[in-house]
């Protein structure tokens, strides 16, 4: 599986969370779409089958991306001193 880069990542969890409150708070044909769309995006991007396995990966991806750049920045202060 090709990752995703980490802000095209959480632009699809932001889209996926807008829609989903939007049906929750005005279901319509449109927000439903919308949503069906965003979980489509999401779960294409973490190669999940539903939803809830997409947010799970979604989850453990961006803390591969937050331990990556820790790990990076601890390396340019051991470079430095």
């Amino acid at each position: 599986m090709i990752l995703p880069a980490e802000k095209e990542l959480r632009a699809a969890l932001a889209r996926f969370a807008d829609a989903r409150i939007e049906h929750d708070v005005r279901p319509t044909g449109r927000s439903s779409r919308l949503l069906e769309d965003a979980t489509y995006t999401l779960c294409v991007m973490t190669g999940a089958t539903d939803v809830e396995q997409a947010l799970h990966a979604a989850d453990s991806l961006l803390q591969g991306y937050r331990f990556g750049r820790e790990s990076s920045a601890r390396e340019d202060e051991t470079l430095a001193a």
